[in-house]
């Protein structure tokens, strides 16, 4: 099991329906904010590894100003505008940042995307007004309130009974990078569903035993990846062509060879597939 901790950024969801709470919060002094631009790449220090974050010197604006919540007592906001010096995205630098720091850039993105993508009711049209400290929209029209969605995928590190590891390279990603399956969780499916039914069309894979390890928030543009190891019941592979190009069963030594050689590539080290395909490496996944 991969035990994770609760985050350090305290989201005050008991308080931020507040709009006047939320503007004092903004002007205290220890306040700090985030800019992220409209690719979700946030201001950083010249190495990357660390988010760099400013007092707000501006008018507090309920509709623009989102608050993140509260790191050891102290404001967090985002504010989606132009940077200044290094930007960076969570792809980029999420390995090499803190695991609150992390925390706070995913948040960030996620929530900057909803509000840029869905201005608007989904049910009339008419625009809708941030509330909630950013955390929600209302529309009057309708009487609705709207929360940002989350969309589940689930990402399997897939292993047979010679401990090998399914390692897979998409169509459109450069040669001979790889990493562990994918996909999208389809409306009325449970997530053990969708596994099964991923794999099966990605590779055609039939699997026995599955086992959760753990999640991390993706926000490109608003995801949950779940990840589970699981342990296959066939082996004969048969790609679907369209989206898998490449697909084979891995031992250790060819997966640290071929990375030595430079004939493979993996996920980075910010991803939850990299702690999968670790764990598998170290003889730490447990199935």
């Amino acid at each position: 099991m991969n035990w994770v901790l609760p985050s350090e950024l305290d989201r005050v969801d008991q308080h931020r329906s507040s709009t006047e709470w939320v503007g004092n919060l903004w002007r205290s002094e220890d306040a700090r904010l985030l800019k992220i631009d409209k690719d979700a790449r946030f201001t950083t220090n010249e190495t990357g590894d660390q988010l760099r974050m400013t007092r707000p010197f501006v008018e507090f604006d309920s509709q623009r100003h989102i608050l993140l919540g509260l790191l050891d007592g102290s404001p967090v906001f985002v504010v989606e505008a132009l940077t200044e010096g290094p930007v960076h995205s969570l792809r980029e630098v999420g390995h090499q940042l803190t695991d609150v720091e992390r925390d706070i850039a995913s948040a960030a993105a996620a929530i900057t995307n909803w509000h840029r993508s869905e201005p608007r009711c989904g049910r009339c049209g008419n625009p809708s007004t941030v509330i909630n400290g950013g955390f929600s929209r209302y529309c009057s029209a309708d009487e609705v309130q709207f929360f940002p969605r989350t969309d589940p995928a689930v990402i399997v590190a897939v292993v047979d009974d010679w401990d090998r590891l399914l390692l897979a390279g998409q169509t459109n990603w450069p040669n001979r990078r790889v990493s562990v399956l994918a996909g999208f969780v389809e409306a009325g499916e449970s997530m053990e569903q969708a596994i099964h039914r991923e794999i099966a069309e990605e590779v055609d894979v039939a699997l026995s035993e599955v086992r959760y390890f753990g999640s991390q928030p993706w926000p490109f543009p608003r995801s949950l990846m779940v990840g589970f190891a699981a342990r296959a019941k066939t082996t004969e592979i048969a790609v679907d062509g369209h989206e898998i190009e490449f697909a084979d069963w891995f031992t250790r030594d060819r997966v640290r060879a071929e990375l030595a050689s430079g004939e493979l590539s993996l996920p980075g080290k910010a991803s939850i597939a990299s702690r999968l395909i670790d764990a598998w490496l170290e003889g730490q996944l447990d199935l």
